[in-house]
């Protein structure tokens, strides 16, 4: 039997949530073909769930969040999907942009976003300018975004910077300046949802240490619940970040 929302959020500690929650939204296409459905219908249903998800985690206050919401490989899918997919993006940030302010949210994105469509891009320039001075959750867009590219970006700016001169080495958290997340702490949750098993040149960097939560649940079902659900078992684990536990310290 599944429990209710209330029921969930009551096992939720507040004091221990992650910062910085990331999404691989999975399953647009399975779901709408579970019911005949083309999957354009697919990805409609699904900016549900993105509602669902970006309030969730405003109300218990969760820092960041961000969401995989077009890669730089999806350029190879029909042409007409694409279009929708951009369409989608444009109808979502004209809609929820009062539900943006209401909850306090700023919006940003990442990735080569100088490459989508002018139409998107100028949405996407009016929706972050009238989010600019939100204080609460940031909510990260991934857009015509990849991993490797992003990492391929910040060395080609690091060359662009002169940094290739000098004697000093290069550190971790130098490097990290010139991604497109400088400003965001690495996420501590990555949820991908619809039950695969990859990464998907998602945030390769900054997921290093963070936990992983899968789900079979396909991204248009995903809800409140499922959030909580996710944020239940990411609490149930111990971090270490490579060490060991500190009772197996002690009794060295």
């Amino acid at each position: 039997m599944k429990r209710s929302p209330e029921e969930l959020i009551d096992q939720i500690d507040v004091r221990a949530l992650p910062r910085h929650v990331a999404v691989i939204m999975d399953g647009n296409g399975r779901w709408a073909r579970k019911r005949g459905l083309p999957r354009v219908a697919g990805h409609r249903a699904g900016t549900k769930a993105v509602r669902e998800v970006v309030e969730g985690c405003a109300e218990l206050h969760i820092s960041a969040l961000t969401l995989y919401a077009f890669s730089v490989e999806n350029w190879k899918r029909p042409r007409t999907e694409v279009s929708t997919l951009m369409s989608l993006l444009k109808e979502y940030l004209a809609k929820e942009l009062e539900t943006l302010c209401r909850n306090n949210i700023r919006l940003q994105t990442i990735g080569r976003t100088d490459e989508l469509d002018m139409t998107v891009q100028q949405e996407l320039a009016r929706t972050i300018e009238d989010t600019r001075n939100n204080t609460g959750m940031v909510l990260t867009l991934a857009l015509n975004y990849g991993g490797r590219a992003e990492i391929i970006d910040a060395v080609n700016r690091i060359l662009a910077n002169g940094r290739k001169d000098s004697v000093q080495p290069m550190t971790e958290q130098e490097f990290a300046k010139y991604l497109y997340t400088s400003e965001l702490p690495d996420p501590d949750l990555l949820i991908r949802t619809s039950g695969e098993l990859r990464i998907s040149n998602f945030l390769l960097w900054q997921i290093a240490y963070a936990e992983l939560f899968v789900t079979d649940t396909l991204w248009p079902d995903f809800d409140k619940r499922c959030l909580y659900e996710a944020l239940i078992a990411y609490q149930k684990r111990e971090r270490r970040y490579g060490g060991i536990e500190p009772q197996l310290v002690r009794s060295r």
